[in-house]
């Protein structure tokens, strides 16, 4: 059974419904990433999700979440006296509001154990992380999950990265742009965001962000553009890409986590980039025409 490992963390998330009221549920990019996966891949690939929780009762609904949904639950710690970081998305003409509360975060510690990540690493076909994922990292927990990626991809596994680039969770620009190289080195597919690359690395066109990547080695690099055509480049391809367009979207969250994951899950099932990026844009349309970050299973497919 072919297996891909998502590394992150999963949040405690209230989002705002149509009805002005806040539910509770589950999200974070790479979880974000894993669910869509799990949505888009045949039943006999596994989906795992590698992260810490805490002992509280809602690290023990967070699990429960994932394993009835599909998602292995394996590799996640548990961490005495920590819990789930919590956002709040509030929507304001159409666009996504964000507060985090994220200082006992038991994700924090993810990546305290090498022997832990190699053991999760070992035999997957893909592992998916972001910029989130190592900008929540102490500089040596970090070092240590880049470590055992590059490791695990001399024995096979494939490596994708959404750089995702948040300011506010890093100590500098220099530190986040310097880390994102970094991590980008050793991937094989990458995923930037055009309007954050254009503002963090100074970017002025979406080529020109795709030879920056590709000149660090990253295999094949997927330019997201919104509502824009998507850039996909490699050393073979080089094409663009335009969603079908949507009136009004109603959540933009996840958007492009859900983009990745259909992106991935069709090139990873044998389909060429021109078939998975119109898959990806297919079905980043369903999401952002829905509230919340996880629109139900059976609409990702």
């Amino acid at each position: 059974m072919p297996r891909i490992l998502c590394i992150g963390e999963c949040m405690l998330e209230f989002a705002m419904q149509p009805d002005g009221n806040f539910k509770l549920g589950f999200a974070g990019d790479t979880f974000n990433t894993a669910w869509y996966l799990r949505a888009r891949l045949p039943t006999d690939w596994q989906v795992d999700y590698f992260t810490a929780l805490g002992d509280d009762p809602y690290s023990v609904q967070m699990l429960d979440f994932m394993s009835a949904n599909g998602i292995g639950t394996a590799h996640v710690k548990r961490i005495t006296n920590r819990r789930p970081g919590l956002y709040v998305i509030r929507q304001e003409k159409g666009d996504r509001q964000f507060a985090y509360w994220r200082g006992q975060s038991a994700a924090k510690q993810l990546a305290d154990d090498a022997g832990a990540l190699a053991t999760g690493l070992n035999g997957t076909a893909l592992a998916y992380f972001s910029g989130i994922t190592i900008a929540i990292l102490d500089a040596k927990a970090r070092e240590i999950l880049l470590s055992q990626l590059s490791s695990a991809k001399t024995k096979g596994t494939r490596i994708a990265f959404d750089p995702n680039e948040r300011p506010a969770l890093w100590a500098s620009p220099e530190e986040m742009r310097n880390s994102i190289e970094a991590a980008a080195r050793i991937a094989d597919f990458v995923f930037p965001t055009f309007s954050d690359e254009q503002l963090h690395f100074g970017d002025t066109t979406l080529r020109q962000t795709a030879a920056r990547y590709l000149a660090l080695s990253a295999g094949e690099v997927v330019v997201k553009n919104g509502g824009e055509p998507a850039l996909i480049a490699s050393a073979q391809v080089s094409l663009q890409l335009a969603p079908e367009p949507i009136a009004v979207p109603v959540d933009t969250t996840a958007a492009g986590d859900s983009f990745n994951s259909a992106y991935l899950a069709a090139r990873l099932t044998g389909a060429d980039p021109q078939h998975a990026a119109q898959a990806a844009h297919r079905v980043a349309k369903i999401v952002i025409s829905h509230p919340g970050a996880l629109v139900p299973m059976e609409l990702g497919q």
